[in-house]
């Protein structure tokens, strides 16, 4: 990969985490200078970086310039439903194949995500969440499945985050947590699946109600 590209990629990856993360609104305007004069890079990787959210359709084009789409609730609830599809095929997958080894680092997360939650720190915890979940669906073995479960937990970064924020659904997310590795101990797919599905459609109630709040 060559110097442009490389500032492209860094460029591209800053702008949108600011966008899924939180700085930069739904109708924030984003023009090439402030973004080169922010990141301190010439025009050319911007306007590369700008052409790749148009087509993740984070921004769009208006007569004022790029404005910021970002994720809305819908997108967030197609994600959601993308997930509990995708992801409980993930820990089928897993549990079928899954090693001691790898069950003992599960666990030691679990138990970090519990005592954490009983202590409210929510910024350990989506570290934690974002662990657990990782490690699932890149065991899974289908690397297809593995990235495009990547590219949706990092769309719903921002969400995820203030999910772990309450204490109530943090606490119940860790106990889902533990299921899950129950069923992954116990080499079991279908419950494995089952209950994925299930905690994610958990976090999808969650988030929902904390918007609507």
């Amino acid at each position: 990969m060559n110097k442009t590209a490389t500032v492209a990629d860094e460029v591209f990856f800053r702008i949108e985490s600011d966008i899924l993360d939180g700085p930069c609104k739904p109708g924030d305007l984003l023009t090439e200078m402030k973004l080169c004069e922010r990141l301190h890079v010439s025009r050319t990787p911007v306007r590369e970086a700008l052409t790749r959210l148009r087509q993740e359709e984070l921004i769009a084009d208006t007569p004022k310039g790029a404005v910021v789409v970002g994720i809305s609730e819908k997108d967030l609830c197609d994600i959601y439903d993308i997930r509990m599809r995708v992801e409980g095929m993930a820990a089928a997958l897993c549990a079928g194949r899954i090693s001691d080894a790898d069950l003992q680092k599960l666990e030691n997360t679990v138990a970090l995500q519990m005592f954490y939650a009983r202590r409210e720190q929510s910024e350990q915890l989506k570290e934690l969440d974002g662990d657990f979940h990782r490690t699932v669906y890149d065991l899974c073995g289908n690397r297809t499945l593995s990235a495009i479960l990547h590219d949706l937990h990092r769309k719903v970064q921002y969400f995820r985050r203030l999910s772990v924020q309450n204490p109530q659904r943090a606490y119940a997310a860790a106990e889902e947590h533990m299921a899950i590795l129950g069923a992954l101990q116990a080499h079991d797919p279908e419950k494995a699946e089952a209950l994925t599905v299930e905690h994610i459609r958990h976090a999808k109630e969650n988030i929902l109600k904390m918007k609507g709040a």
